[in-house]
């Protein structure tokens, strides 16, 4: 099967049952930014090869394929995210967050490697949802879906926490500096 088909060279692509529409719609942008999401887990998940990170980022990066089918599938056709993707996200912050101190400041993105992949991924996970938001108001989204996409980037910012403290590492904190 050859990658490139030609159908895309006008400018329309295909949603799930071969409704054609402008690779500049709205639902076509959202599909895009969830995979923007999907790439940034990835890459870290290749820092999170030998840590306990690695089995959720992989969780992760089917469920967003997932959600990405959802989206480009006109009238619900898909229904691939559930309330219970959004649990299973609550749990593992809540596992995570055991192990880390109380937060008091800003956190800064960085730290080690893995972290610094998460915080990146965690901003992804938001633009991708300021764009599902856009596509919520023209044609409503389901609150599982949307649900999840919030839960997502909070995942993210506390995995980002964890994977630091796990080797020893500490947050960077936000400090005021005068110009």
């Amino acid at each position: 099967m050859r990658v490139y088909t030609g159908t895309g060279d006008t400018g329309m692509t295909g949603l799930v049952g071969n409704e054609r529409v402008h690779k500049t719609d709205l639902r076509i942008e959202s599909v895009g930014a969830i995979d923007e999401v999907n790439a940034s887990i990835g890459l870290a998940r290749v820092a999170a090869a030998e840590s306990d990170l690695a089995a959720p980022l992989e969780w992760l990066q089917s469920v967003l394929f997932d959600a990405g089918a959802e989206v480009a599938s006109p009238d619900g056709m898909i229904m691939a995210i559930q309330e219970s993707h959004s649990v299973k996200l609550e749990q593992e912050m809540d596992r995570m967050q055991a192990d880390l101190p109380e937060l008091r400041t800003f956190v800064l993105p960085g730290g080690t490697e893995l972290a610094a992949r998460l915080h990146l991924a965690r901003t992804i996970a938001r633009r991708a949802e300021r764009t599902l938001l856009r596509l919520h108001q023209a044609d409503p989204l389901r609150s599982e879906f949307l649900i999840f996409f919030n839960r997502l980037s909070d995942w993210c910012f506390v995995a980002a926490r964890y994977a630091n403290h796990r080797v020893g590492e500490s947050d960077l904190h936000w400090k005021k500096f005068d110009a």
